[in-house]
């Protein structure tokens, strides 16, 4: 049955038919051919909703929605730029620094290049950065977002692979600064080698005290929220919400720019968002408890665990399996599908859970990155007006820092396990 259930998919998937409906409608199909009741559909949907970790989505959202609407993201992006100064290719690093900064408040890389993509892009065009260049810098820098705290996927893959969501939370903080950091390398390699321009922004140090200033609270936002998760005194459902009172906080008596009309926008967006990611979420489980009623996750297990009982080797197999998925599935709908399936084999094999979990969104959020389903290609592709093709032109040599952090990241379990067991044990 698993095998009609996969061929099901695929053949929806290959016509155009959106990824939830996709999800749904095979396993519908499959559980009616079985002789199960229909009951089952709604049965199974409804439980995978039923979780306290999948609280934190809406409200992450909204609070990313309720901070871009206050201007934060020109706040941020202004006194970095100011902080770089003069050095070449800076508005190319300052991108990718206010990703890291910006990524400790969405949650998402769709969210980042949403509410960063136009500014960075416009402000690396005025510089006379190539049009392709600026589309690949925002797009590479988006990856950080589902890495860094917090973190829309890694919620999402700790409630369905059974792993602590503040542990995991915090395993993402030292593999988001190590890719922030070859992404930026990468970025001064290219400008000595092909001569990128000057920040024309001069700053006085006043000026630089006075933007610094403005953005406190803005800045405050990330720390509050990654200090409560280390403290202990928040779980991630309290903290997404401490976040959204503190964005509407800031939004109203700091900044004095999120008026009725913005807030309700920035709801109507969060309701959106929310209802696409948490169909495809309850879609997807029905689609991987089908697949247990096969006992799939039993036979995969079996299967790598013959291939080699080495983690690390396992480990680089998922990556390379990962990488494909990633190219044809949506990352959350990829994250249910197959981490209930590869989890359990990987972990056995003495993987640690904290590091599979990090290794396995950044594949998927590398994925965002390649066709044909890079949903991060098509969402530049409608805020620059390029070709699909120039955008790829442009993200390519970034593919170098991004599968190295993946490699580095695969290779050293510390980086992802250390934080947490420093803080939480």
């Amino acid at each position: 049955m698993s095998l009609i259930l996969v061929a099901l998919f695929l053949a929806l998937l290959a016509v155009g038919v959106p990824i939830a409906v996709c999800l749904g409608l095979s396993s519908a199909v499959v559980i009616v051919m079985q002789g199960l009741p229909v009951a089952v559909l709604s049965q199974r949907s409804l439980n995978a909703l039923d979780s306290s970790p999948l609280l934190a989505v809406p409200l992450f959202i909204l609070a990313a929605n309720l901070l871009n609407a206050t201007g934060v993201t020109t706040h941020l992006f202004d006194l970095v730029r100011m902080i770089f100064g003069r050095i070449r290719g800076a508005v190319a690093q300052v991108s990718v620094f206010v990703s890291l900064i910006f990524s400790g408040i969405s949650g998402a890389a769709l969210a980042d290049i949403g509410a960063l993509g136009a500014i960075q892009i416009n402000q690396m065009k005025a510089q006379g950065y190539r049009e392709e260049f600026a589309a690949g810098v925002t797009v590479a820098a988006a990856t950080i977002g589902p890495i860094f705290p917090p973190s829309i996927p890694i919620i999402i893959y700790a409630s369905v692979a059974n792993v602590s969501a503040v542990k995991l939370l915090l395993a993402g903080i030292i593999p988001a600064l190590l890719l922030t950091g070859l992404l930026m390398a990468q970025i001064a390699i290219i400008a000595r080698v092909k001569g990128l321009p000057r920040d024309t922004v001069r700053a006085e140090p006043k000026a630089i005290a006075r933007q610094a200033v403005i953005s406190i609270p803005a800045l405050l936002a990330p720390v509050l929220l990654i200090g409560g998760l280390m403290s202990g005194w928040f779980g991630p459902t309290e903290v997404a919400g401490v976040t959204v009172a503190y964005a509407t906080l800031i939004g109203i008596v700091v900044y004095r720019s999120l008026t009725l009309r913005k807030m309700g926008a920035a709801l109507r967006e969060t309701v959106e968002s929310t209802a696409n990611i948490l169909f495809v979420v309850a879609t997807a489980a029905l689609f991987a408890w089908v697949l247990t009623l096969d006992q799939v996750p039993m036979k995969v297990s079996g299967f790598l665990l013959g291939l080699s009982e080495n983690p690390l080797v396992l480990l680089l197999i998922v990556n390379v399996f990962l990488l494909i998925v990633g190219m044809v599935l949506e990352s959350i709908a990829a994250i249910l599908i197959i981490a209930p399936i590869v989890a359990p084999a990987l972990t056995a094999a003495g993987v640690d859970p904290l590091q599979l979990g990090i290794v396995f969104v950044l594949n998927l959020m590398i994925g965002l990155l390649t066709p044909p389903v890079g949903m991060s290609l098509y969402m530049i592709t409608i805020i620059t007006k390029m070709p699909i093709n120039r955008v790829i032109a442009g993200v390519l040599p970034f593919f170098i820092p991004l599968l190295l952090s993946l490699l580095v990241v695969s290779a050293v379990p510390a980086l992802s396990t250390w934080l947490p067991e420093t803080l939480m044990n």
